[in-house]
């Protein structure tokens, strides 16, 4: 039971970190095959042994038969005549000392042997008792320390009952036993290879139609295409036609979600312009905690706004954009607009790395890690871009590293620095919704973003995004 379990443990083990489907289906058919060929070549083998015994003890017979008519006495001899010894057996194996097959003739009752072949040379054949059986076959050890084959039989003349045995060396019996169970295992051993191989085609066949919509999927999810093939077979076509709907159905969401975030923006900001403008009109402490609550309401609704705009992007199938000219342009931009800081690219991001996701998102994400590394930036600002591998996920990722070398931030600090509307330090413009959007859109994307200490010794931003 428990070397059972184990098995069934290794295999569940196996299976769990298997994570290919091909893989699985072989597996478990080579399995199978291998221990259904071994209970066929086991099976085999005791047939063909089995057989083998009936033939030798077939062949031992005819021998007891012959002994039977040499020692039955002549009837003309009148009935008190004893037995007489057997004179010819036909076979020259019994005359050969020790050539391995040997006879003898004794009383029922074991204690007196009458006749023996001369191949026993004097030496006694030792056989199990036949008890009150007729006739016995077994195995037993005869001279010389052999294995030796024994039939026995049960016989009665005039009155008294003998016993005839006869014996003959296992070896070549054995020897075949062998032979045959290596051609066995041989040919089980092939035919289960061409088995295995046989499966593994026909997985690789029947899979292949899932490859193709793993493929088509793929495209979809880079933009390369609008929707998936449908040409699949009949098992498959319906999930390709439910996932093309899915698709469809998505982005209407998202034109639809998009539409009700741009009217929810006029309806909002225009009548917050009014109260504010107007505030401004009026002086005294009342105007002034008026225009103060319409900058807060307005803070957060360009940050709610902004980051329902992000979600309704973020659900859309199939968008992606390349990362090397949207992190080129920016660069650019920001060396132009602080010329006085020496904004480049540490090296050049990997060949062909997309971004899951809106291209305008992008550009908004190290739009804003790199205009706040350039505010604060005393002479430099870095920009490195590279893969990582999830173990966990198995999700394709890549990060983007920006670094300066201005005063950069504490570990507090760098916990208030995501908070929206948080600006650390007044003196420098902007909203203080920088970070707090790079923070919450890479987290919509399935991503994050991390501040700590440079090396250059200011802030190190480092943000964590999907990649196609």
């Amino acid at each position: 039971m428990t070397s059972e379990a184990d098995g069934q443990s290794i295999v569940s083990r196996f299976l769990r970190r298997q994570r290919s489907l091909s893989g699985r289906l072989v597996f478990v058919a080579a399995i199978w095959s291998v221990l259904s060929l071994a209970v066929a070549g086991f099976i085999l083998v005791e047939l063909y042994k089995s057989a083998s015994e009936r033939s030798f003890d077939a062949q031992l017979d005819v021998y007891v038969k012959l002994i039977l008519a040499e020692i039955v006495p002549d009837p003309a001899a009148g009935n008190d005549a004893g037995i007489s010894a057997p004179e010819n057996l036909d076979d020259p194996r019994f005359s050969l000392p020790l050539s391995g097959w040997y006879w003898t003739v004794a009383k029922a009752d074991g204690t007196t042997v009458l006749f023996a072949s001369s191949s026993l040379v004097g030496d006694p054949l030792s056989v199990p008792p036949l008890g009150d059986q007729e006739s016995q076959s077994t195995f037993s050890v005869g001279p010389g320390s052999e294995e030796i084959r024994v039939v026995q039989k049960r016989i009665g003349i005039a009155g008294q009952d003998y016993v005839i045995i006869v014996a003959a060396k296992t070896a070549g019996f054995r020897a075949d036993i062998r032979e045959f169970a290596q051609q066995v295992i041989l040919t089980l051993v092939v035919f289960g290879a061409g088995l295995v191989g046989a499966v593994f085609l026909q997985v690789r066949i029947g899979l292949r139609p899932l490859a193709r919509l793993r493929s088509s999927l793929g495209e979809v999810r880079r933009g390369e295409a609008e929707e998936l093939d449908e040409d699949l077979p009949v098992e498959l076509a319906p999930l390709a036609v439910e996932l093309n709907a899915l698709i469809h159905s998505n982005r209407e969401i998202v034109e639809r979600s998009r539409t009700h975030v741009g009217n929810l923006a006029h309806g909002l900001k225009t009548p917050l312009s009014v109260i504010t403008n107007e505030a401004r009109t009026e002086t005294g402490p009342f105007a002034d905690k008026v225009s103060e609550q319409a900058a807060v309401m307005s803070t957060q609704i360009q940050h709610h706004l902004e980051r329902a705009r992000m979600a309704a992007q973020r659900r859309v199938i199939g968008v992606s954009c390349e990362v090397e000219p949207v992190l080129g342009r920016l660069v650019r931009a920001m060396s132009k607009i602080y010329r006085e800081r020496d904004v480049g690219l540490a090296d050049a991001p990997p060949a062909g790395l997309h971004f899951r996701g809106e291209q305008q998102d992008l550009e908004e994400l190290t739009g804003n890690l790199l205009d706040n590394a350039c505010k604060w930036a005393r002479s430099s600002v870095s920009v490195n871009v590279s893969l990582l591998q999830s173990g966990e996920t198995a999700r394709e990722l890549f990060q983007i590293v920006v670094e300066d070398d201005g005063p950069g931030l504490s570990e507090s600090e760098c916990r208030e620095a995501v908070k929206r509307g948080k600006r650390l330090d007044e003196t420098v413009p902007g909203t203080g919704l920088g970070l707090s959007i790079v923070a919450d859109l890479a987290g919509l994307y399935g991503g994050y973003l991390e501040l700590d200490r440079s090396n250059l010794g200011g802030l190190r931003a480092r943000l964590v995004l999907p990649s196609v």
